[in-house]
């Protein structure tokens, strides 16, 4: 197996993982933003995870448009908007198979 290969697996686990935890929720309360936010915010341990995923997802932003202007990757909003639907979980992996396929594309023409 290739390493993008991997990414994409990785993608797949970004996608479903959250949602399983996710989606009963939305079931319940539906697209309710104030209360996801306080239910999130509503303890240390949680605000510290939210505020930790906040920051990873900026940072994968400057990443992905750092990196992917570096390297002429195309494509480069679809692992932001793959964060803001999803999150970091898919957003990373995401960029990363696109960084891959580039790269494997350029050695191959090397």
């Amino acid at each position: 197996m290739r390493l993008r290969h991997g990414y994409l697996l990785l993608c797949l686990a970004g996608i479903v993982l959250p949602y399983w935890a996710l989606l009963p929720w939305f079931a319940e309360h539906g697209l309710d933003l104030p209360l996801f936010c306080q239910e999130l915010f509503s303890t240390r341990i949680g605000a510290s995870f939210g505020v930790d995923v906040i920051i990873s997802a900026l940072v994968l932003f400057i990443f992905v448009f750092v990196e992917g202007r570096r390297l002429a990757i195309a494509h480069l909003w679809l692992p932001v908007l793959a964060t803001l639907l999803v999150g970091v979980s898919l957003g990373f992996p995401l960029f990363l198979y696109l960084r891959q396929r580039k790269l494997d594309a350029t050695a191959a023409a090397r």
